[in-house]
């Protein structure tokens, strides 16, 4: 199976796309960070693009690379519930994607506005 059971539903909804600022929604969410790290196909198949279209309709902020090793390395800020839904997402990835593993961390909250993809 391509996708974890609780994100294969959220793989199928792609909604229109919105950029929001990141922390809007409710005030008593505060605003963390996570690191992740996607394994697998994941380079040259449009993995980044995926990310920060997913990051963008979740209003997150923060980046997405390619690494030397063959992952993608995400980094994002937002809320628990929003961050929680992109690593649902990140097990899905675009359509010729074949995702092995996802690790993540909590990370230092770094002073990000917007989501990017950032190049080497």
């Amino acid at each position: 199976m391509k996708c974890k059971p609780k994100a294969a539903a959220n793989c199928a909804l792609r909604p229109r796309y919105h950029r929001y600022a990141v922390g809007k929604g409710r005030k008593s969410d505060a605003v963390v960070a996570r690191r992740y790290f996607v394994e697998g196909r994941v380079q040259g198949v449009g993995f980044r693009f995926f990310v920060e279209y997913a990051a963008h309709e979740l209003g997150l902020a923060g980046y997405t690379r390619n690494l030397a090793d063959g992952r993608v390395e995400v980094y994002a800020i937002g809320t628990p519930d929003k961050l929680d839904e992109l690593a649902g997402r990140l097990w899905c990835g675009p359509r010729l994607a074949s995702v092995r593993r996802v690790e993540q961390s909590e990370a230092p909250v770094l002073n990000y506005t917007d989501f990017r993809i950032e190049y080497f």
